[in-house]
């Protein structure tokens, strides 16, 4: 067994682990394994091992690995969104996690027409009030909410969140609580389903679990420390 598919073993007990704490199925928790700044051989380790979910926090880096990797994989786009990228994430990626104002939704909206597509999105939310973070602000969300449902050719699935940075990961709890509170107030005011909440990451996400994270975006923990020159 490669280090790479001992370390997806490893995750995904953790992510079994915390789901049970908390009272949850495992299946209802997607490991989103986040292969940024790897080559396409260290990728295909955690493939080989049985990972079917893969994310990208770069165009370019999607560009170059996801046309020369099994198309049954799911791709999602977890980076900050440009609106001259849009097109092309939509072309190569099946789910977006990062529509962060409501500018970009209805500038998105215009392309997946454009397009024939109908990507799967989740709305950013800057959770944290932190400036210098993207994504929507509370108040943002909660009033334009309803004109973002109005969007015929992007399927709002869920919130996404990065959580202020701290320096133990149980600090970031009353962050994933607030999301599940807001997706909740969302649910029962519009009257529509946000099944996914996509919340933490290598330091946390045992603990967005327990929160109520549907899925987790975990790179290093599972393909190792960055190697950025690559």
């Amino acid at each position: 067994m490669t280090e790479v598919a001992e370390n997806l073993a490893e995750v995904q007990g953790r992510v079994k682990a915390a789901a049970e704490r908390a009272g949850r199925d495992e299946g209802a928790v997607t490991l989103v394994a986040v292969s940024k700044t790897w080559p396409v051989a260290h990728v295909q380790l955690a493939v080989d091992a049985g990972q079917r979910v893969l994310g990208e926090n770069k165009l370019q880096e999607g560009q170059e690995k996801i046309p020369a990797m099994d198309p049954g994989i799911e791709w999602h786009y977890i980076g900050g969104l440009q609106r001259n990228k849009v097109r092309k994430v939509f072309g190569l990626f099946s789910w977006v996690h990062s529509i962060d104002s409501v500018k970009l939704a209805r500038y998105a909206d215009g392309v997946a027409a454009d397009m024939g597509v109908k990507p799967k999105v989740l709305l950013q939310v800057n959770i944290g009030a932190e400036l210098s973070k993207g994504g929507f602000e509370l108040d943002e969300i909660r009033e334009h909410f309803a004109e973002v449902l109005e969007l015929e050719h992007l399927e709002v699935r869920g919130l996404m969140c990065i959580p202020p940075a701290v320096s133990e990961p149980d600090q970031a709890r009353p962050f994933f609580q607030a999301m599940v509170s807001l997706r909740d107030e969302l649910v029962a005011k519009h009257g529509v389903g946000l099944p996914e909440l996509s919340m933490g990451m290598s330091g946390d996400f045992e603990v967005a679990i327990e929160a109520g994270a549907t899925m987790v975006r975990v790179g290093s923990s599972i393909f190792g420390a960055r190697t950025y020159g690559v």
